[in-house]
């Protein structure tokens, strides 16, 4: 008999991608369940990568609340609502924990709605908008609890093994064949705090030379294509991308030799696609929200200041965690 769930995981790409394993676990146990999910507009290609998922509903709940009453946004929910409750679920699982998935997504689906308990919860509150609630240690990788969330709402055993994303040979369109000879350096992060010198960037790229590897710079913005211009400036191994779609993004990080990045939700990408990534921690903490998956290296600051990461150790990683196997 197959059961059909859907998932409530809106945003963001870290956060999206890190509910994979559990879709994986599931599949593995449950060989007949199916899965919807409902995400922000921005990262509707990712779950279309899982073998498990059949239905994906984009849902625009950033851009909505910035003019919550016009027409055109009212008639947009509307449209969302009515496609959302075509189907009665086995089982509604809000992964998000917050006042807005469970009040404005997961209370409109049809079916038993799931989801962490008020000592579990990112937001207490939305615990009183789900029918069975579920207690999940917070004190562990994000991944854990929603594999745990999981296990618990659908019924079987937690398993004890690594998570699997089970995206990476989406992207693989000859397994056999070796992966082309360059690197990816993700310069580019949301917070100030996050980001790694400019100029750290520019003397690890000097570095690179003497490898004789091609340096791929992608970007999201105009200012971070200037950053990448501004880097790749006068440097004929280096190459600033044209703008890509995730898909794309994933394809080029899929034939890549490694990455190197700073905490950002591409850094989380890298992850799930089973590909080496050293990544740049100051202000933030990967143990609980960190680069989860094989080959994954983190250097962290001493003092929670990006710029205390030199680029010679980053240069030294390179050679040791990506290229010794090369």
């Amino acid at each position: 008999m197959n059961r059909h769930v859907l998932i409530v995981k809106t945003s963001s790409m870290g956060d999206v991608l890190h509910t994979l394993p559990a879709l994986t676990d599931a599949m593995k146990v449950l060989p007949n369940i199916k899965f919807d999910w409902v995400v922000e507009e921005n990262f509707s290609q990712i779950p279309t990568w899982h073998p498990a998922v059949t239905r994906v509903f984009p849902v625009a709940l950033r851009r909505w609340r910035k003019r919550w009453f016009s027409q055109q946004h009212i008639l947009q929910r509307k449209q969302f609502y009515h496609q959302l409750q075509e189907r009665h679920y086995d089982a509604v699982i809000d992964a998000q924990g917050l006042l807005k998935s469970a009040v404005f997504v997961a209370r409109k689906a049809h079916g038993i709605r799931h989801g962490l308990d008020w000592h579990s919860a990112r937001e207490p509150l939305a615990s009183l908008f789900y029918q069975v609630r579920h207690n999940v240690d917070k004190q562990q990788h994000a991944v854990e609890r929603i594999r745990q969330l999981f296990a618990m709402s659908l019924g079987y055993k937690y398993p004890n093994a690594q998570g699997d994303y089970a995206i990476a040979t989406h992207f693989i369109k000859q397994p056999n064949e070796k992966v082309s000879n360059y690197l990816i350096f993700l310069h580019s992060t949301t917070r100030d705090n996050k980001h790694w010198p400019e100029h750290y960037w520019r003397a690890l790229l000097l570095m690179m030379k003497s490898s004789g590897l091609q340096i791929k710079l992608p970007w999201g913005t105009e200012s971070e294509h200037a950053r990448a211009l501004r880097l790749a400036e006068g440097l004929s191994y280096v190459s600033v991308m044209d703008k890509l779609t995730l898909s794309n993004i994933a394809e080029l990080i899929t034939n890549a030799l490694g990455v190197v990045s700073v905490d950002t939700g591409l850094s989380h990408l890298t992850a799930a696609l089973d590909k080496p990534n050293i990544t740049l921690y100051g202000p933030t903490n990967p143990g609980l929200i960190g680069g989860y998956g094989k080959h994954q290296l983190s250097l962290l600051s001493p003092n929670g200041k990006m710029a205390s990461i030199k680029p010679e150790l980053v240069f030294e990683k390179i050679g040791n965690h990506i290229l010794v196997n090369e």
